[in-house]
């Protein structure tokens, strides 16, 4: 997937309506997971404060970094998007969901932490979470 960034990835500061779009982007990606892991039959994650504040670290990185998370952002999307639409079709025909649920849970947290680790974990955002 290509980015959908309207600044290019030279320039020093992020547009605040990208970064809306992201963060925006960033919640739904949670609420889906949180589809997936109730299909999981796990327990809803309460998300650490890294993981809430991501998009203002994201932001405050720079446009470099900012353009690799929105990739990594958009490469998660593509692969829950499709992924939970197959596990809700299983389970609106009555069959069990749960392992291959699991394994999408499994697959978005690891996708997550690398797009987590893009950007410097403390210190830079300029809004608390």
């Amino acid at each position: 997937m290509t980015s959908t960034s309207p600044h290019p990835a030279q320039s020093g500061s992020v547009d605040q309506r990208t970064w809306q779009a992201l963060s925006l982007r960033w919640a739904a990606l949670h609420d889906a997971a949180a589809a997936v892991a109730a299909l999981a039959g796990l327990a809803p994650e309460v998300p650490e404060h890294a993981v809430r504040a991501f998009p203002g670290l994201a932001r405050d990185a720079g446009a470099r970094r900012f353009a690799a998370v929105e990739q990594g952002v958009a490469d998660i999307a593509a692969i829950m998007q499709p992924g939970l639409a197959a596990l809700l079709a299983v389970n609106a025909r009555g069959q069990d969901a749960r392992v291959p649920a699991l394994a999408l849970w499994q697959e978005f947290h690891a996708a997550r932490a690398a797009v987590l680790g893009l950007v410097p974990a403390e210190g830079t955002s300029r809004r608390s979470a």
